[in-house]
């Protein structure tokens, strides 16, 4: 896996993966203290909810669950002295399909938070990662 980071002016950077992908990272700058993108933290915070989402919606499809949807809700808090990691990771899953079993969700979360997400491995070596999450049945919102 490659990654090149361009200084662009100030506080901001654009990355590029070395899939082609860029992004915009920054943090505030000037009087108004505006940001460009997403500091890189964030985009750390970012990229943990997508891998744990992306393992999520895989084993429920796997399952032959109906999934419709899924949400990482991160909420996070880092160390006050350098260097910042992150402390305390806390990631509320909301999971929408039809007819979902609330065991098969709660197994595939579980899965990727404790097994199969790469970044939530790493980040737990200085993060407490803790989860929830609550199921939403589309054939129950959508007959009413």
């Amino acid at each position: 896996m490659k990654a090149r980071i361009k200084w662009v002016e100030d506080r901001t950077f654009i990355g590029e993966s070395g899939s082609g992908h860029k992004v915009v990272l920054g943090t505030a700058s000037g009087p108004e203290g505006r940001t460009p993108g997403p500091s890189p933290m964030e985009m750390v915070l970012i990229g943990t909810g997508g891998c744990s989402a992306f393992d999520v919606v895989h084993i429920l499809e796997k399952g032959r669950e109906a999934v419709e949807d899924c949400v990482v809700e991160m909420d996070a808090e880092r160390a006050e002295q350098d260097p910042k990691v992150f402390t305390r990771i806390h990631m509320h899953f909301v999971v929408k399909g039809r007819g979902l079993a609330t065991n098969k969700v709660e197994r595939a979360i579980a899965l990727s938070v404790e097994k199969y997400c790469s970044a939530s491995a790493m980040l737990a070596k200085t993060a407490t990662i803790t989860h929830d999450f609550e199921v939403v049945d589309t054939s129950v919102t959508a007959a009413v």
